[in-house]
Order: structure tokens, then C-alpha cells, then sequence
């Protein structure tokens, strides 16, 4: 208990606390302190940055009143980060304005009326301060944001709208410049930076370019990690970064400011690891987090990142191997837990890999929920929910029910040879060893054409316990066991059939879970091998098979 006490405060972090205690005071104080109005709406200037594609049928459904977002739909409302019937995050989100993209894809006047409309509405109910809107990272999304699209929202506007627009803007970017140091220590610090910069152009012309360019390469230098990965271990917040990352370059171009040689490099290596987390179906693999993705969008940050190199096939420092050969791609899980700050959606995965074939995905993990509900988020970052070992249905790193990791695995040097195209890998983790005095040891073949993948997994040590190894299988991917229970029958939705068998464990198929979306949950299926350990059990050999 006093361990996990100790864990707690540390994923805490004691400014943060200080500062979320005196907010509302903290919150009204500054804030009156900029009633400072920009007045001269001529020298106005946005910097010129390239739209990202919205939802034209979102945006429709915007315009007619309603309101979507995380898989929770609001009726007939003009104020949806109100609703009390949603969470505080919920609501933090739906006034990040990311929804003024869909507006934008439609277009026309109904849309950018409804546009000012909603903006009108946020600036009477919560442009005074708000404890849940007016957060460092909610901030930093909706100055850019407004900033971004305020082309399309001030066309042939009225002069009280655009003087109510640029007097809220210019207010949230002086509140946002003094709170800043007192955001906690996370990935968001880029998002508001972005804000920041995107502010500094359009209303000084890039008066604070240095200070703010030399917090930005500082961020990157602690969050992006020497091989391309980020500290976060999301493949999902790897493209949010540097889709950032991105729109910031062009912002200085387009306002006639160099960008820092760090982020110009940094781009270059982020963009071929979006590309190792990319799945044959051209979204991502679901680690610590993350969720599908759209692959259009996933395209487009690509061909905006001017960077053409090809995946590594290994990502030493963030902790991922990837196998591919020719149609069958492995990604595995192979790194330790993300740092404090970093870990907020982090995963109990230790040594969890997904498995495609061409554009069809064979075994997943089981997502993550970016929806309300409390439950799903705990199951979802369990153990259980990635295809991986469990040793009597205990995770392999503690999972904390308000976010963050307590006690985190180590996980040992890997080990890859290759040899005549064939590979393997082999690494293992110490997630039991505490409390059942057992390491999981995962090994890796990868055969030359693709056709066969073989693994084993041991539990090294003296004690008897059991454990479960799980394959999630993707909802598409139909499943059935053969009637003497060694082998499983998979068939892709291509009609591309696999065979799945496995020695030293009794095999099973069970019902599970999949959330490849983040918000919409579909059922599948998962193998099951049951085991125990003892004087003749060690470990559980398995091999998926081309038919």
C-alpha cells in the first residue's frame, strides 16, 4: 500500500498539484490581468497553413444541430462542452474546435454561420475562464485551431463578430503565455506550443520567434528519443506530433521565418517511423493507446513531411521490432514502459506483437477507449487484451485507475538474426518476477517468404503458477477449432486460410473485444493456450501456418 502511495506522488507531480489547487483563484487572476484588446483588426495576419481534410457528413451534422464526438452524440445543442450527461474530458475536447475542419470540408455559408455561431456561444458561456475549457493543452488546440480556419470563419464577416473573435483569441494567447510553465511535463507541451507560435505570428509577427522556437527544440530534445520514436510509446500520438510538428514549419515559411534546424531534422526522423507502425491497411498498430487512424490522413502527413525514407526494421531506443516478409508483417512490443508524465495512456503489453497479411489484419491487440466510460479504459490497457502472456490473470505492469503505470516491467536486450531472409527474435520481461518469481521469455521465427511464423514462450523460473498466452484476432477473420482441440482454422476475409497450432497447452476460443476505432466496439474472438508451469512445463511453442 505505501508503495503504491509513493507511486501515485510521483506520477503527480507537485507544481501540477499546486497549480490545480489555486486554479479558479490562479484561473480569474491572470486572466483579468490580460483584458488587454487587440484593436487594430488590419493588422490581423494569420499565417498561411494547409488545411487538413474534415467530414463534410460530420459537418452536416453540425450544421443541423446535433454534435459527435468520441462515439457520444448530442442532440440539438449549441454549447456540447456544457453537457453535464459527459465527462469533463469529454467536454475539454469538444471545445478544442477540431470539429471546425468538418465546417470547413462542407463548406458554404450554413457552415460558416453555424461556425460563428458556435463560436459566439463558447465565448459567452466560457470566455470568462473555465476550469474544464480553459486548460494548457485545451488552449493550445483552440488557438490554432481558430488560427487555422480563421480565413473561412471570418469571410464577409460582421466587425462586432470579428472584434469579439480576435479580442477572445488574443486573450487566450496571454493567459496560455503565463500559465505555460505550469502545464505538467507531457506530450501535449507541443500542441501548446503550437498555439503559441501560431498566436506570435498572427498578432507580433513572430515578436517571441526565438523564446518560443528554443522551448520547442527543447521539447523535442526530451520527447522524440534518438531512433525517430516518441516517449509517449503511441503510435497514435506519434502522428498527432508530427502533424504539429508540421503545421508549425509551414506557419514560419509561410510567415517568412526559418524554421529551427531541430524540428526541420526532427521531421525527417519521425516520418519513417509513422511508417513502421503502419499496418499492410495502411493504419496503425495498436500500442499504449493508439487507435487505427484514418490512412488517408495518415498519407497525407506523410507526403506534407517531404521525408521518403523507408521503416527501419528495428526502433532500438522506443522499443519495437518490426518483421516483414513478403506479404506478412510482425510488429512487436519490445520496450519499456513510457517515463512518468508520458505514461497517461500507457499499456500493460509487455512483449505484445500484431500480425498482418497484405491489407488484412490477422492478430491485433485490442485497442484502446477514448469514450467516457471508465471501465473499458482499465480493461482495455490490461494485459489480457493484448496478444501476449498473463501469468494467473495479473498484469505485467500495474495499472492505475486514474492513468499512468506504477510498477513497470524491465524488459532485457533483444536479440535479431537474420539469416538466407529468415528471422528471429528473442527478448523477455521481469513483469512476474516479484510476485511470482517468473520472467516471460518470448522467441520469434519469421520464415523467408512469410508463410510460417513460430514463437515460444517461457516462464522462467522455480515456481508453479498458471498462465494464459492470447492471440487476438481481428473481427473480420473468421475462426473455428478443430474437434480434438490442436489446432485452430482461420480464414482472411480474402479467403486466404491459416492454420494455428501450439504444443504443452490446451487451446481454446474465447470471446473478446476489439476497438480499433477507439470508440466503436466490435466483438471478435481470441486463442487461448492454458498452462501451468512446473517440473515438465516450461514453456508453450505455437506456429500460424499459410495453408
Amino acid at each position: 500500500m505505501f508503495r503504491s502511495l509513493l507511486n501515485g506522488l510521483r506520477h503527480f507531480p507537485i507544481k501540477h498539484f499546486f497549480y490545480s489547487a489555486i486554479n479558479p483563484i490562479l484561473g480569474t487572476h491572470l486572466y483579468q490581468k490580460s483584458l488587454g484588446c487587440f484593436n487594430d483588426i488590419n493588422q490581423f495576419q494569420p499565417p498561411k497553413v494547409e488545411k487538413w481534410p474534415g467530414d463534410s457528413g460530420r459537418g452536416t451534422t453540425i450544421i443541423d444541430g446535433d454534435f459527435e464526438l468520441a462515439g457520444k452524440t448530442l442532440l440539438d445543442t449549441n454549447t456540447p462542452w456544457c453537457a453535464e450527461e459527459t465527462s469533463t474530458r469529454w467536454r475539454s475536447r469538444a471545445a478544442y474546435f477540431d470539429w471546425l475542419c468538418d465546417l470547413q470540408a462542407l463548406g458554404g455559408n450554413l457552415a460558416r454561420d453555424r461556425a460563428r455561431q458556435l463560436i459566439i456561444s463558447w465565448i459567452n458561456t466560457d470566455g470568462n475562464w473555465s476550469r474544464t475549457t480553459w486548460q494548457p493543452e485545451g488552449l493550445g488546440n483552440r488557438i490554432s485551431n481558430w488560427i487555422s480556419h480563421a480565413d473561412f470563419i471570418l469571410s464577409d464577416s460582421e466587425n462586432v463578430f470579428q472584434e469579439k473573435f480576435i479580442s477572445s483569441l488574443y486573450r487566450q494567447t496571454q493567459y496560455l503565455s503565463r500559465i505555460y510553465v505550469s502545464a505538467p511535463r507531457s506530450s501535449e507541451k507541443i500542441t501548446i506550443l503550437k498555439g503559441l507560435i501560431f498566436a506570435d505570428l498572427t498578432f507580433s509577427n513572430g515578436h517571441r520567434k526565438k523564446l518560443l522556437a528554443d522551448r520547442l527544440d527543447k521539447e523535442l530534445l526530451l520527447q522524440i528519443l534518438k531512433d525517430g520514436g516518441t516517449q509517449n510509446r503511441n503510435p497514435s500520438k506519434h502522428l498527432a506530433i508530427l502533424r504539429d510538428l508540421i503545421d508549425i514549419r509551414t506557419a514560419y515559411i509561410s510567415s517568412n521565418n526559418e524554421p529551427s534546424k531541430i524540428l526541420n531534422e526532427t521531421i525527417k526522423t519521425m516520418a519513417p517511423i509513422l511508417r513502421f507502425f503502419r499496418h499492410g491497411d495502411g493504419m496503425l498498430a495498436l500500442f499504449n493507446g493508439s487507435v487505427e487512424e484514418e490512412s488517408w490522413l495518415v498519407d497525407i502527413i506523410l507526403e506534407r513531411s517531404e521525408e521518403r525514407k523507408k521503416p527501419p526494421d528495428s526502433m532500438p531506443v522506443t522499443g519495437f521490432e518490426r518483421l516483414a516478409r513478403n506479404r506478412t508483417l510482425v510488429i512487436l512490443d519490445v520496450g519499456m514502459s513510457p517515463p512518468r508524465g508520458f505514461d497517461c495512456d500507457a499499456h500493460a503489453g509487455a512483449l505484445s506483437f500484431e500480425l498482418s497479411i497484405g491489407k488484412e489484419r490477422l492478430i491485433v491487440n485490442c485497442g484502446a477507449h477514448i469514450g467516457d466510460n471508465q471501465d473499458w479504459r482499465i480493461a482495455q490497457r490490461s494485459t489480457a487484451a493484448h496478444s501476449t502472456v498473463s501469468v494467473e490473470n495479473i498484469n505485467s505492469a500495474e495499472v492505475l485507475s486514474k492513468g499512468g503505470l506504477g510498477y513497470c516491467p524491465k524488459i532485457f536486450p533483444v536479440t535479431r538474426n537474420e539469416r538466407d531472409g529468415e528471422v528471429w527474435l528473442e527478448t523477455e520481461h521481469d513483469g512476474y518476477y516479484w510476485i511470482f518469481g517468473l520472467v516471460h521469455h518470448r522467441k520469434l521465427h519469421l520464415n523467408s517468404n512469410g508463410t510460417n511464423l513460430r514463437g515460444e514462450d517461457s516462464l522462467l523460473g522455480q515456481s508453479a503458477h498458471k498462465f494464459t498466452v492470447r492471440f487476438h484476432l481481428h473481427p473480420s477473420v473468421q475462426s473455428s477449432l478443430l474437434q480434438n482441440g490442436t489446432s485452430v482454422l482461420l480464414r482472411l476475409p480474402s479467403g486466404e486460410g491459416w492454420r494455428f497450432k501450439a504444443a504443452n497447452g490446451v487451446i481454446g476460443l474465447q470471446e473478446s473485444v476489439y476497438l480499433g476505432a477507439g470508440d466503436r466496439i466490435k466483438r471478435s474472438k481470441q486463442i487461448v493456450i492454458s498452462s501451468a508451469t512446473g517440473k515438465n512445463v516450461k514453456s508453450v511453442k505455437w506456429m500460424f501456418a499459410r495453408m
